[in-house]
């Protein structure tokens, strides 16, 4: 890569790393095969697989103010049919209804998704003589509902009667510290205590584009003074995507351009040298380390030139869904290691010009199916833009 950004400032002191709140978003078995630059590739196992609809979102329009219909026509997901989208907006207009910001939707829909795949399940202790409405027989003890809530949520009546059964997870989401911050399984865990509290990051990405659907792009919100703000989330604002930009700035260098086709990501400007560079969603680290330049030299801690080669100190992370982002060209060594978990939004290193590069920037790749290779690669512009999270500040 030559990256196109002017030098500036000299390289800061080492900064102390940063202790958040971080947790589990996947659980990854990762068999590494080679490792070649920044772009080894490897088999990932246990890790849900991008989930595709038939709705399209991409060019909704953000309505913060959308209502939820729950009568109307349901738009179509190859995963769900119309009555279990109803039941998502029924999830979604109680949220609404107790104005918990969209981030909690998402959430919501997530834990119904794994708990129940959006039916109103009964289960074989439920006395015929009640007579219930419901969608199914679950199997899982006494749990009843949507979210498979056990006795101490309710009475029958009430576990089997979906507005109900959303009211009393979101009162217990909002207690939560940091809720909206944190990774979506750890939120769920805290509100359901499940036995398999990992298997909910797998649906956060359809979660997201089903609230989109329904709620006029909501996804793509972010809290600012108490206010849902469409396409704003950066570096500590997290949408209700989950996704926030990794640095504020415009996109210089663009995806595989005619000059540049092996161009895998784009060239972000940074505000200024050491730039606080944040995780751009919850995962897990694969890859923290010094890119070898064209020589095969791990040279990192000083600034790189055009035609050095090498990512300079970067950083991979692994996201539920199978997407994988990378940063380019660090300052110094990350503040991450492999294998730790981070949530949206944690600071993982600073911007600086190491590597095949020109002057401090950030370069920033998103790839997808778990293929760290050229391969994976997609145009991280309109994906972050769909998240509510826009590289350039456009919408």
């Amino acid at each position: 890569m030559t990256e196109q950004w002017a030098d500036a400032g000299a390289p800061p002191r080492r900064r102390k790393l940063r202790l958040g709140v971080v947790a589990a978003a996947v659980t990854t078995v990762l068999t590494l095969l080679c490792c070649v630059g920044g772009a080894a590739a490897f088999f990932l196992t246990e890790l849900g697989g991008e989930e595709k609809d038939e709705a399209t979102v991409a060019g909704l329009a953000c309505d913060a103010a959308h209502r939820v219909s729950i009568t109307g026509d349901m738009p179509r997901f190859a995963e769900y049919g119309e009555g279990q989208l109803r039941n998502a907006a029924v999830i979604i207009k109680v949220g609404q209804d107790m104005k918990v910001p969209a981030r909690g939707w998402v959430i919501a829909l997530a834990t119904a998704m794994q708990e129940s795949a959006l039916r109103n399940l009964a289960n074989s202790t439920v006395p015929a003589s009640l007579a219930l409405p419901h969608e199914g027989v679950g199997s899982d003890h006494d749990s009843l509902g949507l979210f498979q809530q056990r006795p101490g949520w309710g009475s029958v009546q009430q576990r089997m009667t979906p507005s109900y059964t959303a009211r009393k997870f979101y009162e217990k989401l909002v207690r939560v510290a940091r809720w909206e911050q944190r990774p979506l399984t750890v939120v769920a865990q805290r509100v359901q205590v499940s036995a398999f509290p990992d298997a909910y990051a797998k649906h956060e990405d359809l979660a997201g584009r089903i609230v989109d659907a329904l709620a006029g792009g909501a996804a793509r919100t972010v809290q600012i003074a108490g206010e849902a703000v469409c396409d704003a989330a950066s570096g500590a604002r997290i949408a209700a995507s989950g996704w926030t930009a990794p640095i504020p700035g415009g996109v210089g260098s663009g995806f595989r351009t005619a000059d540049r086709p092996s161009h895998n990501g784009v060239d972000i400007a940074a505000p200024k040298r050491v730039t606080e560079i944040h995780a751009a969603s919850a995962g897990r680290v694969l890859v923290a380390r010094c890119d070898p330049d064209h020589s095969g030299r791990r040279d990192c801690d000083r600034d790189g030139w055009p035609g050095k080669g090498g990512c300079g100190w970067f950083v991979d992370i692994l996201h539920a869904g199978g997407y994988i982002t990378r940063y380019c060209h660090m300052v110094e060594r990350p503040r991450v290691v492999p294998g730790e978990l981070v949530a949206a939004g944690d600071v993982i290193g600073l911007v600086g010009s190491s590597g095949n590069s020109s002057g401090p920037h950030l370069h920033f790749e998103v790839h997808v199916d778990g293929d760290r290779s050229s391969r994976g690669a997609i145009n991280p512009v309109p994906f972050m833009r769909e998240r509510g999270a826009p590289l350039d500040g456009s919408t």
